[in-house]
C-alpha cells in the first residue's frame, strides 16, 4: 500500500503550495477583509503562476496594511512608489494602484452590504460541488465567474476578469474543483455551504 498522498495534479512538491492546497483552497470562506485580500492577491497573479503569489504573500500584507481596506484606501503617493521599490511583491504599477482601487471599490459595496454577501450572491451563497476526475474537465470561467466580473469591474474592481474571478471562486470555496481522487475532495465537501 502506498503513503502517497494523492492532491490535485496542479500542486507542485512544494510544502508551501501543498499546504495551500490541504488547508485553505476550496475551504469556503465567510470573511469579507479575507476575501478581499484573496481577490486582490488573484489579480496579482494574472500572466504569473499563483506559487509566485503565494510566496510573495508576506510581503504583501506588510506593504497593504495587513489588507485592512481604509487603510490601504488611504494610501499615500508615497506609499505606492516605495510599493514599486519593493522587491518582495510584483512591481507593476497597475497592480499596485488596482489594490487600492479595489479597496475603495470594496469600502463602497460594504456602505450598503456585508462584502461577504455581494461575492457569495454569485453561488447564491452555496458552495457549487463539482465532479473533475481530471484536469482537462475543470473550465477556467463559467457563467457566474462572468457575473462575478461584470458586476465587481461596474463597482470600480480592476484585475478582476472572469478566469480570475474563477480562480478565486475555487479558491474561497465558491466552488469545491478538487479533483475527486484528491484526498481533500470529501472534505471539502463536507464543509461545503450549503
Amino acid at each position: 500500500m502506498s503513503n502517497v498522498v494523492q492532491r490535485c495534479s496542479w500542486v507542485s512538491n512544494d510544502p508551501l503550495y501543498q499546504s495551500y492546497h490541504d488547508n485553505e483552497w476550496g475551504r469556503p470562506e465567510l470573511e469579507s477583509q479575507p476575501l478581499f485580500e484573496k481577490l486582490c492577491l488573484d489579480g496579482q497573479q494574472a500572466g504569473l503562476s499563483w506559487i509566485t503569489i503565494l510566496k510573495k504573500q508576506p510581503a504583501y500584507r506588510a506593504a497593504f496594511h495587513q489588507f485592512d481596506p481604509q487603510r490601504v484606501a488611504a494610501m499615500t503617493e508615497e506609499e505606492l512608489l516605495a510599493c514599486m521599490e519593493n522587491k518582495g511583491i510584483v512591481r507593476n504599477k497597475l497592480k499596485i494602484h488596482s489594490i487600492v482601487k479595489n479597496a475603495k471599490a470594496y469600502l463602497d459595496i460594504e456602505k450598503t452590504a456585508s462584502f461577504s454577501d455581494f461575492i457569495w450572491q454569485f453561488t447564491e451563497g452555496k458552495t457549487i460541488i463539482n465532479e473533475w476526475a481530471s484536469p482537462q474537465q475543470i473550465p477556467t470561467s463559467t457563467d457566474e465567474s462572468k457575473a462575478m466580473s461584470k458586476a465587481l469591474k461596474k463597482r470600480g474592481f480592476t484585475f478582476v476578469g472572469e478566469t480570475i474571478c474563477y480562480a478565486f471562486m475555487q479558491a474561497v470555496g465558491m466552488v469545491n474543483d478538487h479533483q475527486t481522487n484528491c484526498h481533500c475532495y470529501e472534505e471539502v465537501c463536507k464543509q461545503a455551504r450549503r
